[in-house]
């Protein structure tokens, strides 16, 4: 009957119907592999030889629209890991990562100041896996600056960037700076305080230039000061614009390094003559791109994703997200994200008065004195002037270094300089700290560091048991600042506490005492007696001395809900009466500054 049947309607054999499906199914993948069937990608996995002839692999080089990008092999020594350390690969790795999870999020993003922060918070909350996004996105970035600036210092020490390769290397440098423009312009979009005052003070450097000086800063900007318009054009740049220069740039990258002239081959085995013809002949050696490097570089997407959850689970990265953005209120601390310290440190540096100090001294002799203030801006010469000229000498490396050979022995004096530009922009960074060049207030500098603007601090890490303790002591809460130390070793020896982390284990260890809490106090109390030692209080009323009186207050002010004054006094040169305070409220489930 089934045979009746299949003559009826014409139906083939089963044999023939399964060989007919098999066939559909393996044209399929040849097409979405471009030319690799079934039994090939099994082979390619397993690291067999190819399963036809002319070799397939070769073919997906060819057609796949991707893949071109790609050489069919490389020299053996090209691909050590030691050679490269596959930073280059890292980078585009995380450039990858940044474009899918940057698609996720914006999804749900809104760009607009009355709505930014509110779905940041969207996200992070109601989005299904929105905070790992978000998460993976900000980790994502700094990945990428910080690869992006190893795979240039290697390139740099290895001489890599001679020869042909020299247009590759003013690629990089395109790159490098796209990089950390991204970065730069996705730093505004959360709209906190923190994002959007770097953002402000950052852009304010184009408003010193001459002339063109206000139209660049409103053009950037969108009005004399950062908002809706601002906020959408850096989010139009960081979404759309600026990625698809890069994909432009790394595309041109890539094929100039595949179809041209390759990795370089590590110096030695390239220029030495003295290398067995054997051995020379084994480090030169064609790798196939598939599978031998196409598996290795699975293990390392493998590898690259791994190391970022590991990361975000141990807790070692998170994406900060403090207070609303106040353009009424500058936070203290202003600070630009790390890759743009030495920027912020180069910012600090007066030419004019560097200049007086060289001219003054010379022609005081003659009692002339010359004032350059107002002739060298500063904030002009090292933020619109000495950037790009620095940008200008890093493109122009392959062109100044006439030396043609790689080895570092022949190149002292480039790996010298290279070396001597690390720690240039290793000060300049440390020179970008708010801490540095700034002077303030020792009251006010104490006071911020133990509860920042933005940001956590020790006061708002302290167990809230401890707190409550404190109330309950013989001080009821206000300690006072001495230099005797009049609380011994704990402010709180009677209590005992079980922490949170502690509450689920099987032999709970429990807390004596408040020893978060008394560190906290005594290093409040300890940085206000040195400040007084050092003079940062004044020399107090007719040169008496300075008068300074502290005091640490803690309230119970509801229910789950803590009060904390650190309160600073002191007698001025004149007499006054000087008071600093700052007052913060610490919830049980949550801890938020007033």
């Amino acid at each position: 009957m089934l045979n009746t049947l299949r003559q009826r309607f014409n139906i083939p054999p089963r044999d023939e119907l399964r060989a007919w499906f098999m066939q559909m199914i393996d044209d399929r993948v040849r097409i979405i592999t471009a030319g690799l069937s079934i039994k090939e990608l099994r082979a390619v996995f397993r690291g067999d030889p190819p399963t036809e002839k002319p070799n397939p692999r070769y073919k997906v080089i060819t057609t796949s629209f991707v893949a071109h990008l790609r050489p069919r092999y490389y020299q053996q020594a090209a691909t050590w890991f030691t050679h490269t350390f596959r930073l280059g690969w890292f980078t585009t790795f995380f450039f990858v990562v940044e474009t899918i999870t940057g698609v996720v999020l914006m999804v749900y993003y809104i760009p607009f100041p009355d709505q930014a922060y509110g779905s940041i918070l969207e996200i992070e909350s109601n989005v299904w896996f929105g905070e790992l996004m978000r998460d993976i996105h900000r980790l994502g970035a700094e990945g990428m600056v910080l690869f992006t600036w190893l795979h240039m210092f290697r390139t740099y020490f290895t001489g890599s960037y001679k020869g042909p390769r020299s247009f590759t290397w003013l690629t990089g440098v395109v790159l490098l700076f796209i990089t950390a423009w991204l970065s730069f312009t996705g730093y505004l979009l959360t709209w906190d305080q923190l994002g959007y005052w770097a953002i402000t003070v950052g852009s304010s450097i184009t408003e010193s230039g001459p002339v063109v000086g206000p139209a660049m800063n409103i053009l950037l900007r969108g009005a004399p000061d950062i908002g809706t318009g601002g906020l959408l054009r850096f989010y139009l740049q960081h979404v759309i614009l600026f990625p698809l220069i890069a994909i432009l740039v790394i595309s041109i990258h890539y094929y100039k390094v595949s179809r041209e002239h390759s990795i370089s081959l590590p110096a030695w085995v390239e220029e030495r003559d003295d290398i067995p013809a054997d051995e020379k002949k084994k480090h030169t050696r064609r790798i196939d791109l598939i599978p031998d490097l196409l598996t290795h570089e699975l293990f390392l997407v493998c590898v690259g994703i791994f190391a970022m959850l590991a990361i975000l689970y141990f807790d070692l990265f998170n994406s900060p997200l403090e207070t609303p953005a106040n353009p009424q209120q500058t936070p203290l601390d202003t600070k630009a994200p790390w890759y743009f310290w030495w920027l912020q440190g180069m910012l600090k540096i007066e030419p004019a008065k560097i200049l007086e100090g060289f001219i003054n001294p010379v022609i005081g002799i003659f009692g002339a004195e010359v004032q350059l203030g107002r002739l060298l801006d500063s904030k002009f010469i090292m933020g619109l002037v000495i950037p790009p000229l620095l940008v200008g000498l890093l493109a122009a490396v392959p062109y100044i270094d006439r030396n043609p050979s790689r080895m570092a022995k022949n190149r002292p004096f480039a790996i010298a300089w290279g070396i001597a530009w690390i720690f240039i922009l290793l000060a300049l960074s440390y020179m970008g700290l708010p801490e540095f060049g700034i002077e303030t207030a020792p009251a006010t500098r104490v006071i911020q560091d133990l509860a920042p603007e933005e940001g956590l601090g020790p006061l708002r890490e302290i167990p809230f048991d401890e707190l409550m303790g404190a109330v309950e002591t013989e001080a009821e809460g206000s300690f006072i600042v001495s230099r005797e130390h009049l609380y011994g070793r704990d402010l709180c020896p009677d209590l005992a506490y079980i922490p949170e982390s502690e509450e689920d284990s099987d032999d709970p260890q429990a807390v004596i005492g408040c020893p978060h809490l008394t560190e906290v106090f005594y290093q409040f109390n300890d940085r206000l007696i040195e400040a007084e030692e050092e003079g940062g209080f004044g020399t107090g009323l007719n040169g008496a001395g300075p008068q300074m009186e502290a005091v640490f207050i803690i309230q119970q002010w509801a229910h789950n809900l803590i009060r904390v004054q650190p309160t600073v006094e002191w007698i001025d040169e004149d007499g006054n009466l000087q008071e600093y305070h700052q007052i913060y409220f610490l919830h049980e489930e949550g801890r938020r500054e007033h």
